[in-house]
C-alpha cells in the first residue's frame, strides 16, 4: 500500500518564498530604472504593492523618480536663518522632534540631523515665499532627510510642498479642514453604521488631523511603517492619506461602535492608532477605495472650489495617463478582481459596498475617459477662512 506524502509549508520553505518574491521585486525595479525612458508606471506599482520599496537605497533612486525630480540635485546655497520669520518656530519644533530619529542615534549624529532639518525647511520656504510653515511640517521632512540625506531631501520636499502638501502650506487652515471634510463620505459609503454613530457622537474629524498633514508620520512609532506608508503616498494622487485614514477608522469599527457614544470618548479612542495596524491590508483597501469612490464623486459633498493639491497633480509631467497613479490603482484593482472571479471567491480586502454596482461606475469613469486625477482637479478644496497659527501646540 503505497502511503501519500503530505506536502507542508515550513518555516523554511516560507523564508525562501518570501525571500524570491523580493529578489524578484528588486529586479523589477532595477529594470524599471534601467530603460529609458524609466518606466515611472512600474515604479509606482511596486511602490504600491507589498512591502512598497523593500530598502532605503531602493528610495533614493525610486522617490525622485515618482516626484519627476532629477536624481543629481546641484550644491544647496547656505541659509540665513535668524532673519527668516519662521526660524523660531522651526527651531523649536525640531527640538520637539527627539524620537523622530532612531533609537540609540549618537546624540552628536542626531544634533547634526537636527540642523539639517532646520535649513532644509527655511530654504524651501525662502525659495518658495508663497508657501507657510505649519507644525507637523518638519514631521515629514525629517524622513525625506533620514532616507535621502540633506541634499535630494531638500529638492524632494520643494516639489512635494508645492503639489501634493500644498493645501497645508496656505496662510489658512481652510484648504486643510476641506481636505479632512473627505472623511466622512467614504466612511458612509462603506459602513453607514459607524458613520451614524460618529455622526450622532459628533466626534468631527479633527482626530485625523495630525495624520494627514504629517502623513502618519508623528503618530507612528515605527519608522518602517512610515517609509512604507511614504511609498504608496508617493505613487498615488494627494488626497490618498486621506483615504488611508478612512481605512483606519473602518478597520476599528468594533472598538469604535462599543465605544461610548460620547465626543470625548471616540476622539480619545480615534486619535490613538494602534501601533499593530495590518499596513498591507490597509493599502491595499484603501486603494480600492479609492478607486470605487474617487475624489470627483465624493467633491460635492466635501467642497465646492478647486484644491491646489489635486489640481497641482497633473504638473509632473508624466508621459502618459497609463503612467498616473490613478490609473495604476485602476489597473490593479481590475487585476485583483479578475483573480477573485477566476477563484470563484472574495478575498479579505473586498469591500462590501451599497448602491450602484461597481462594474456600472467603471464603465462610467472609462466612457467618461477622464482620470481620477482630473476629476479631483475640477471640484476639490476650497481657498480661505481660518488663519493656521503656529503657536497652537497640536504636536504634543
Amino acid at each position: 500500500m503505497k502511503s501519500s506524502v503530505s506536502v507542508c509549508t515550513t518555516p523554511l520553505n516560507g523564508r525562501h518564498d518570501r525571500d524570491s518574491r523580493r529578489n524578484r521585486k528588486v529586479a523589477d525595479i532595477t529594470n524599471a530604472l534601467n530603460v529609458s525612458p524609466v518606466d515611472v508606471a512600474a515604479l509606482r506599482r511596486m511602490a504600491i504593492s507589498e512591502g512598497g520599496l523593500l530598502t532605503d537605497e531602493i528610495r533614493c533612486q525610486v522617490w525622485p523618480r515618482l516626484l519627476n525630480v532629477p536624481s543629481h540635485v546641484l550644491e544647496q546655497e547656505p541659509v540665513e536663518r535668524e532673519n527668516n520669520k519662521d526660524y523660531y518656530q522651526v527651531l523649536l519644533d525640531v527640538q520637539r522632534s527627539l524620537r523622530r530619529f532612531p533609537p540609540g542615534m549618537p546624540d552628536e549624529q542626531r544634533e547634526g540631523l537636527q540642523e539639517e532639518l532646520i535649513d532644509i525647511i527655511l530654504r524651501v520656504l525662502k525659495n518658495n515665499p508663497q508657501l507657510h510653515y505649519y507644525q507637523g511640517y518638519h514631521d515629514i521632512v525629517v524622513t525625506f532627510l533620514l532616507v535621502l540625506g540633506e541634499r535630494l531631501a531638500t529638492a524632494l520636499v520643494e516639489k512635494l510642498s508645492t503639489h501634493h502638501l500644498r493645501d497645508f502650506m496656505d496662510p489658512t487652515m481652510d484648504n486643510t479642514k476641506h481636505i479632512l471634510n473627505y472623511l466622512m463620505p467614504i466612511i458612509e459609503r462603506v459602513n453607514p453604521e459607524v458613520h451614524d454613530f460618529m455622526q450622532q457622537a459628533e466626534v468631527g474629524t479633527i482626530f485625523a488631523l495630525s495624520w494627514l498633514i504629517t502623513w502618519f508620520g508623528h503618530v507612528l512609532s515605527d519608522f518602517r511603517h512610515v517609509v512604507r506608508l511614504y511609498d504608496f503616498f508617493l505613487a498615488c494622487h494627494p488626497l490618498m492619506p486621506i483615504y488611508f485614514a478612512a481605512v483606519i477608522v473602518l478597520y476599528r469599527e468594533e472598538e469604535v461602535l462599543e465605544c461610548e457614544c460620547d465626543m470625548a470618548m471616540v476622539h480619545h479612542l480615534l486619535s490613538q492608532i494602534p501601533q499593530d495596524l495590518p499596513y498591507e491590508t490597509l493599502i491595499s483597501r484603501a486603494g480600492d477605495l479609492f478607486v470605487q469612490f474617487p475624489p470627483s464623486e465624493l467633491a460635492r459633498e466635501a467642497a465646492t472650489q478647486e484644491s491646489t493639491a489635486a489640481s497641482t497633480f497633473t504638473d509632473f509631467g508624466l508621459a502618459s495617463t497609463q503612467q498616473r497613479p490613478d490609473s495604476v490603482l485602476r489597473r490593479r484593482r481590475r487585476q485583483k478582481q479578475a483573480a477573485l472571479e477566476s477563484s470563484g471567491a472574495a478575498g479579505p480586502s473586498a469591500v462590501a459596498v451599497a448602491g450602484p454596482s461597481v462594474a456600472r461606475r467603471f464603465v462610467r469613469l472609462a466612457v467618461m475617459g477622464l482620470t481620477v486625477a482630473l476629476g479631483a482637479a475640477a471640484f476639490a478644496v476650497v481657498n480661505t477662512a481660518l488663519e493656521w497659527a503656529p503657536k497652537l501646540d497640536l504636536f504634543p
